[in-house]
């Protein structure tokens, strides 16, 4: 472990490992501590374990303790692991210490189950969560958990709470959050991280007003192509950028947009044609129809193209 805080240590792209089953449909712990070591070997930034695409609403307390044990011990201190926690504040508070006790490094506080709370509720129960546990927190902003600036305010003093996922996309919002962070709690050292879904396609908005973090399902099952990206998009290759957005990531998106649940049973699907059998994904997700998945496995294969890599098997070891 290393004396430097989670906000400190965030950086690179950020790894969300999907959660690998058997055929029987339990979980497979051998074949998930493959999958965190080929993101750690390929270059992860940080590992955010038993989150949305690591399937967190599906596994019951003891797996996702299990998992995060796993994603500790593989990664050995050499980058941070983050582990989800969500529900209400009481289940919310018994995942932070489950992760706790597992070694995590912080956590990513997914919105309130079902209920739509008001800015008071929303900081009470973030506020909670932060003072149940010793680890960092990062708040994920979407769905029933969207933040008025002055309330980001108020969360960024709080002791533990470190930063921001914005799986929202309200680019004014997000502006509007910066901003009034940066007035009103300048000495916090805040983080932000674009977390929507196939985040590259919005790297250039996010970027603009200053949000360089990002989560990236793609590195999930092509590496290659995400780390090519981040290269370009950190360095201002804007041609090179350009060219995977049109060339594979706007197809991506418009692929994944054609079947509910896709944001997670697509990466799967990628992985597993990487060479890497996780599995399926639980109920009540779906798998995606074979139709697109050879429609993925192609695009995969253009995608390599534009990054000069495909000529090789392309199989995750």
């Amino acid at each position: 472990m290393t004396s430097a805080s989670l906000a400190e240590r965030l950086d690179g792209l950020l790894f969300f490992p999907v959660t690998a089953y058997g055929p029987d449909g339990a979980l497979d712990l051998e074949i998930y501590r493959a999958h965190i070591r080929a993101g750690i070997e390929a270059g992860a930034g940080a590992v955010f374990a038993c989150c949305g695409t690591g399937e967190f609403h599906a596994l019951t307390p003891e797996e996702f303790h299990d998992c995060v044990v796993a994603a500790v011990e593989e990664t050995a201190g050499r980058v941070p692991v983050v582990a989800g926690a969500g529900y209400g504040t009481a289940l919310a508070i018994q995942y932070a210490k489950l992760a706790e006790r597992a070694g995590a490094d912080g956590l990513l506080a997914m919105p309130p189950y079902l209920v739509v709370a008001d800015q008071e509720g929303l900081i009470r129960h973030y506020s909670a969560l932060a003072g149940a546990t010793d680890l960092d927190i990062i708040v994920y902003q979407r769905d029933n958990a969207v933040l008025a600036p002055e309330s980001v305010v108020r969360l960024a003093k709080v002791p533990g709470i470190i930063g921001l996922k914005d799986g929202l996309g309200d680019l004014d919002l997000m502006q509007r959050i910066v901003s009034a962070v940066r007035a009103g709690a300048p000495d916090e050292g805040f983080r932000y991280f674009n977390g929507l879904p196939t985040a590259e396609l919005t790297g250039l908005a996010y970027r603009g007003i200053g949000v360089t973090l990002y989560s990236s399902a793609v590195f999930c099952f092509v590496p290659e192509l995400a780390l090519a990206f981040h290269k370009a998009l950190m360095t201002g290759d804007d041609e090179t950028v350009n060219k995977l957005l049109d060339g594979f990531y706007r197809p991506l998106v418009e692929l994944r947009n054609q079947g509910r649940g896709y944001a997670v049973s697509l990466v799967k699907a990628g992985v597993r044609l990487r060479g890497l059998d996780v599995g399926e994904v639980r109920p009540p997700l779906s798998e995606p129809s074979p139709a697109h998945v050879k429609e993925l496995a192609d695009l995969i294969e253009r995608g390599m193209a534009l990054v000069g890599d495909g000529d090789g098997d392309g199989a995750v070891r």
